[in-house]
């Protein structure tokens, strides 16, 4: 079990000034924040973070979604940081999301969810190595 997980705030959010209210409600749930980056992603790149989804029918436009404006890329800090940040933020469709999980309170559907959080130690490792170098952490 990892103490560190991944996060975007997507789009949607950034974009209807939800970026600190988010973040509030990360410090608020016990994370650090051990490295932030604001970024606009391009087709490429987020071609490149959803390659695991390729094939899949909502591959092309995740992608399109995903460079339509800025993000913000996160790595979090917290003792089993993955299964308590998946908690925080809820289900992906927003209308099944528990009330109080920043996905019910900031998503406006599956495809427009807000966050994305990492589903494994793995898969959180991998994503934090994408977006962030060994000098932007701490």
């Amino acid at each position: 079990m990892s103490n560190r997980t991944f996060t975007m705030i997507k789009p949607d959010a950034t974009s209807k000034g939800h970026t600190g209210a988010i973040i509030d409600d990360i410090l608020k749930a016990g994370f650090t924040i051990k490295a932030l980056k604001w970024i606009r992603l391009s087709e490429e790149k987020a071609g490149e973070f959803y390659e695991v989804h390729k094939e899949r029918p909502f591959y092309g436009e995740l992608v399109q979604f995903m460079s339509s404006g800025p993000i913000v890329a996160a790595i979090l800090e917290k003792d089993n940081a993955v299964a308590d940040f998946r908690k925080l933020i809820g289900a992906t469709n927003p209308a099944q999301a528990e009330e109080g999980t920043i996905r019910k309170k900031f998503a406006a559907s599956v495809g427009e969810n807000a966050v994305h959080g990492s589903d494994s130690d793995e898969n959180a490792a991998i994503e934090g190595n994408f977006f962030f170098s060994g000098l932007e952490r701490f």
